[in-house]
């Protein structure tokens, strides 16, 4: 989200656990959903579609780099829809893209398009009116992954009102895909939010995401399956506290005017054109799903980590030869995944990484826990580059002028070699490695990983990203194209502080 940690929530979350089991009688408790199967539709057949299949045959993937785009081929991808629409999501918004988002989706829905959306409970409080109004749509189930059973307040009393569950709702759903028609989908790391598509006044995020078609689709589409028909997830109807909704579908939908700055509604033979030339021009390659086990039964049993892609992540950079390009929001390694790195250099693979600096970081708790790794990243041999806020390029992931708007990384994606490449949901913390589900492909393309590495060598840039630097007194350096500076770039002298006093706390684990 756009605030950062503050240093009371950063205290609060390293005391959660250790007073979870005094409070463990004063939460109730979610009930795991026992409801039949439901599967994805098998893949529509509209003109577009099979018009796309007699073009080619093969998997195709066409990258969502400039944020106004993507917005755009997401609002063109849920207009396209004929028979279904699955979504899925960690977080929900409640701003001007977010409601153009679910605007288009009830559209879909009103033309009989089914829709199954499930969200992550992380950031739905006080939307539980919201949740329901569009669960009420006869063409619409909304599900909520692993919710609180307290659903009062904000999130901060949330969470305090749950904490004797703590060890339950600690593990969330970052997962974010949506597939449309069992024929096409987007996999990545934005969220359904301003700021993941350059809308935001104040602050954006730098992402990434694929939109992609072909064969994979029914193995992207399966996966979505194996949440939506996961014991928790849980149906909207069946939330805590739920019954009549007090918002109506009708009011709600009434609510929601078009967002004129993003893709207006086009004509079909316009849509169908768009479609054919993003197939003609996308990119093919061999394309394997990484995805977590969702916690069929209990979330608390180590049997259920989520740790799938956390291991396929490692064999990833354990095959490199050459070079690899860790492009990660939160970096903070977990022991293997460090070791797997110090063992790529020691073979001599080039690492080269770009995440955030301590000012351009919305989780300035996630930051004090990587700012202890920095150094023996360093020491091992990485090229590490650390995004500014205030990067001279940083317009081009947002709409219009940046003005005086900050920047922050916010994609998750790895180049292996000249061949291969993986973007995805997940941060390479110990939360996305750990205790989340993420998910998402690799590409195995030449030419995507050179479609890849053009997209991100501007962010690389010193215009755009201070590169970290020892000197020969042991001391860090970091460098931009116009300045050098000794110490953390920051926003102000109490996010520094704000900083020190969480790296002294013991929550790299909750990270």
């Amino acid at each position: 989200m756009k605030t950062q940690h503050s240093i009371i929530q950063g205290l609060f979350i390293s005391l959660a656990a250790a007073a979870t089991l005094q409070l463990s009688s004063c939460s109730s408790h979610i009930t795991p959903f026992l409801g039949t199967a439901e599967p994805a539709l098998p893949p529509a057949n509209s003109p577009t579609w099979s018009s796309i299949t007699s073009l080619r045959s093969d998997d195709w993937f066409h990258l969502l780099d400039h944020g106004p785009n993507a917005v755009d081929w997401r609002l063109r991808v849920l207009d396209s829809a004929t028979t279904s629409i699955d979504l899925q999501s960690f977080l929900l918004g409640d701003d001007a893209v977010s409601k153009e988002l679910i605007r288009r989706l009830l559209l879909a829905a009103d033309r009989g398009v089914r829709v199954r959306m499930l969200m992550d409970d992380s950031f739905l409080q006080k939307k539980d009116p919201i949740v329901h109004a569009i669960d009420s749509h006869p063409n619409v189930e909304f599900r909520v992954f692993n919710p609180y059973a307290r659903r009062s307040g904000g999130s901060a009393m949330r969470i305090l009102l749950n904490l004797g569950d703590f060890s339950r709702v600690d593990h969330r759903m970052h997962n974010k895909i949506l597939v449309v028609d069992n024929r096409a989908a987007i996999v990545g790391g934005r969220n359904l939010a301003d700021e993941y598509y350059g809308h935001d006044s104040k602050m954006n995020f730098r992402d990434l995401e694929v939109l992609s078609g072909g064969p994979h689709i029914r193995v992207l589409s399966k996966a979505f399956d194996r949440y939506w028909n996961d014991h928790w997830s849980i149906p909207a109807e069946n939330l805590p506290g739920s019954g009549q909704s007090k918002l109506k579908l009708s009011s709600y939908q009434e609510s929601l005017k078009p967002l004129p700055s993003t893709l207006k509604q086009e004509a079909e033979v316009d849509r169908h054109t768009a479609w054919m030339k993003a197939a003609k021009s996308a990119v093919g390659g061999y394309p394997t799903l990484l995805v977590d086990r969702p916690p069929h039964k209990n979330p608390n049993k180590a049997s259920e980590a989520p740790v799938q892609v956390a291991r396929d992540l490692r064999k990833l950079v354990d095959n490199a030869n050459s070079e690899i390009i860790l492009i990660s929001a939160y970096l903070i390694p977990t022991p293997q995944l460090e070791a797997a790195i110090e063992r790529a250099e020691n073979r001599g693979v080039q690492v080269r990484i770009l995440t955030n600096s301590l000012r351009s970081n919305n989780h300035t708790a996630a930051h004090a826990a990587y700012r202890r790794h920095l150094k023996q990243l360093i020491n091992h041999g990485a090229d590490l580059h650390e995004l500014r806020s205030d990067g001279k390029d940083r317009s081009r992931h947002m709409r219009g002028m940046a003005g005086d708007r900050s920047l922050a990384l916010h994609a998750k994606a790895l180049i292996i070699d000249d061949d291969k490449v993986f973007i995805g949901s997940c941060n390479l913390d110990a939360r996305s490695l750990r205790i989340n589900t993420e998910m998402g492909l690799i590409i195995e393309s030449s030419e995507f990983n050179h479609q890849l590495r053009e997209a991100m060598k501007l962010d690389f840039h010193r215009r755009n990203a201070w590169h970290v630097q020892k000197q020969a007194d042991g001391s860090l350096l970091w460098v931009g194209d116009d300045q050098s500076l000794k110490s953390q770039p920051a926003g102000s002298r109490m996010q520094r502080i704000e900083d020190w006093i969480l790296s002294l706390l013991p929550i790299e684990a909750e990270m």
